[in-house]
């Protein structure tokens, strides 16, 4: 089945170029690389039960899928932020209506390498990692080392929530930006695989993609507070300080073969894939 998603990819160059009536069993699904594993399942299950539709689901990040959606080359962009009002604008005047759909919640995990001795930070400590006012790990507790930060490229939604929650504390009025060594990463992947293998990167993406590879940090709202693991218990409680939601966006209310889809999103067997995927559902 994975590969009958992989081949899709491929085919929609040429589907591309059909009109609307001989493209109405395929779906063109672009965006957020945090959500691309759980659009790949939500997929997979999807064409399992209904063999004679075709779904190709792709990343490149939020802003890449939205402005898929505003240009008409994708049915369904996935987003791991809200719509910005620039886009609302662009999208309304292409004639695209974005509508907004609350799929699945997310806990953001910062990750340090496992021989990193440094287990737990404040926001306000992250916040002077990621802004490079703290630059050496034996200023928090650890080795004697130049701190190596690594963010998504600034097109990734995971940046912009990161940027705006953690770096800018929800403050709109603040202008704190992501320091200028950081390395910018094309996918919560290699952001994954650097850490993996350097005991000096620091790094932050969804937390389904966390493994044994990496150790996530235990986060604390400020020295007060108590420090909270990136697990779905705590973001369903409320008490993980970095979580978010995480959205589909359609061409105006879903219609035909796309509501379909949708509605098989959001039915219990949608919502027990986004457990299994290891994100938070909104639906039990």
């Amino acid at each position: 089945m994975w590969k009958k998603i992989l081949l899709v990819s491929t085919m929609f160059l040429f589907l591309n170029t059909l009109n609307a009536t001989s493209r109405k069993n395929f779906i063109q699904i672009k965006g957020s690389d945090t959500m691309v594993n759980l659009g790949q399942a939500w997929a997979e299950k999807y064409m399992e039960q209904n063999p004679e539709e075709f779904m190709a689901v792709t990343g490149g990040g939020s802003g890449t899928g939205l402005s898929s959606l505003i240009s008409g080359t994708c049915d369904i962009a996935m987003s791991s932020r809200n719509i910005k009002e620039k886009e609302v604008d662009l999208a309304r005047q292409k004639g695209i209506r974005p509508y907004e759909i609350k799929v699945a919640l997310d806990g953001l995990a910062v990750v340090v390498n496992p021989k990193n001795p440094v287990s737990k930070l404040t926001i306000d400590q992250l916040a002077a990692i990621f802004t490079g006012k703290i630059s050496n790990w034996k200023d928090l507790s650890g080795k004697s080392a130049s701190i190596v930060i690594l963010s998504r490229e600034v097109n990734s939604g995971t940046h912009v929530y990161f940027k705006e929650h953690v770096l800018r504390k929800n403050d709109p009025n603040s202008k704190e930006e992501f320091a200028p060594g950081a390395l910018l990463l094309s996918s919560s992947q290699a952001i994954a695989d650097e850490v993996a293998q350097n005991p000096d990167a620091i790094g932050y993406y969804g937390m389904g993609y966390v493994s044994n590879k990496q150790k996530p940090i235990m986060v604390a709202q400020d020295a007060k507070s108590e420090y909270e693991a990136p697990t779905i218990e705590n973001v369903i409680n409320g008490k993980y300080p970095i979580s978010r939601p995480l959205f589909l966006y359609t061409n105006g209310q879903p219609q035909g073969l796309v509501k379909k889809f949708i509605d098989f999103v959001l039915s219990k067997e949608g919502q027990d894939i986004v457990l299994e995927t290891d994100f938070v559902p909104i639906k039990k």
